[in-house]
């Protein structure tokens, strides 16, 4: 039996991040990571494409967590704790600096996760933290005042116990045998599968501002649409993806979603299109986009609209100018499931929270064991958000156990 002061199941991002706090804190403490494969960190290899979205520049923690379709309420305290800004700090004062982007998601100025890991390992050989790979958990157990753990290899004995394991259905199995209670996972960020004409040959178009509708829900959002070979992705739809994540599972991913591509009142729209009609009128409607929206992008709709290439605004009848505002302002488009977002795979699911201390990131059922990331029933949209959730509750976890 090999003993440890504290033993970490998961050797991802959370997992590493906690480890280091804690040998840091106090060095006296034998750290261990167990990682069920033969490679550590690899969902930081391919996130933000391989560049790592480590956090996003929001600043206030309440703005923060809206962020959070699962946890918003939870991490608010957390958030005054450990949050953005000492994320940045974090990371800078081990030699990485971060930089961010226009839609204020922030990665390493090198634009490669590589250097997150090569950080990661550094601190982790610095501070004696030791990592053991391919140590598949099989079953935990509390032991008088201790935590028995044992992988298929070998039987641990440690005093505290971190569970790190992100969306594990095993791990969550197990944490299930000890009287946890935890919610069942679905995928909470993907793109819309959608066969439609109007998008059918435009693949690569994005429209910059749109509000979308979920029909027969309260479920809406707004921000950039990228049109895919599939059907549709980009922020729009991944908020959707994510606050909607319960819902679609229920409906079978088989919905209709309401689009107004140019987040204007249909009746002004078509007060405008008038207008053009008379401004216009000698000129061919397929050539020419009044509207900020892609040349491409306004064809397909005029031609849904039953206005053909060769017509000019002055052909144009009363009902096409409305049929041609609808198409701009409540295209409906049926949804026919749903595809992973990139190589990332993040769900809704996971350790149920009210048995979860926020102070401390401590089970409420169990003394001395930890939930730290994704092992929680928290998760965020995309933009570097479920980074911030595993870099705090791993910081504060690591301040409480140290002790």
């Amino acid at each position: 039996m090999i003993e440890k002061d504290i033993i970490i199941v998961g050797g991802g991002a959370a997992g590493f991040f906690a480890a280091i706090n804690i040998a840091e804190k106090n060095p006296k403490l034998a750290v261990a990571i167990l990682e069920r494969g033969k490679n550590v960190l690899t969902k930081v290899k391919v996130s933000g494409g391989g560049r790592c979205n480590v956090t996003h520049a929001e600043f206030i923690p309440q703005e923060l967590t809206r962020n959070y379709p699962r946890g918003e309420k939870e991490l608010l305290g957390p958030f005054h704790s450990f949050m953005t800004g000492d994320t940045i700090e974090w990371f800078e004062k081990r030699g990485v600096s971060l930089k961010i982007e226009d839609d204020g998601r922030m990665f390493p100025v090198s634009n490669s996760s590589q250097t997150i890991i090569d950080c990661f390992l550094s601190e982790i050989n610095k501070n004696g933290v030791e990592v053991l790979q391919n140590q598949s958990v099989t079953k935990f157990e509390k032991q008088n005042d201790c935590w028995k753990v044992e992988t298929k290899s070998d039987v641990f004995l440690c005093k505290k116990l971190v569970i790190a394991t992100g969306s594990n259905p095993k791990i969550w199995k197990l944490i299930e045998n000890i009287n946890h209670t935890v919610t069942a996972p679905v995928p909470s960020l993907f793109t819309f599968n959608i066969q439609d004409s109007r998008i059918k040959d435009i693949p690569g178009v994005v429209a910059q501002h749109v509000e979308i509708k979920v029909l027969g829900t309260a479920l809406e959002s707004h921000g950039p649409l990228l049109i895919t070979h599939w059907g549709m992705s980009a922020p729009s739809i991944l908020k959707l993806s994510a606050f909607g994540a319960l819902e679609f599972a229920k409906l079978a991913y088989q919905f209709e979603i309401e689009i107004n591509f140019l987040a204007l009142e249909c009746d002004s729209v078509v007060t405008r299109l008038k207008e053009l009609k008379l401004e216009l009128s000698k000129k061919t409607v397929s050539n020419y986009t009044p509207f900020d929206l892609p040349k491409r992008l306004w064809q397909q709709l005029a031609l849904a609209a039953g206005i053909t290439t060769e017509m000019r605004w002055a052909d144009l009848n009363k009902n096409q100018l409305e049929a041609l505002a609808n198409q701009l302002t409540k295209a409906v488009f049926k949804v026919d499931g749903k595809s992973t977002f990139k190589e990332e795979f993040v769900t809704a699911g996971g350790v149920n929270l009210k048995e979860v201390n926020f102070k401390n990131f401590e089970s409420k059922l169990h003394e001395n064991l930890y939930f730290t990331g994704e092992v929680l029933n928290i998760d965020a949209v995309t933009g570097g958000f479920n980074f911030q959730n595993a870099w705090t509750s791993a910081y504060i976890l690591a301040q409480n156990i140290s002790e």
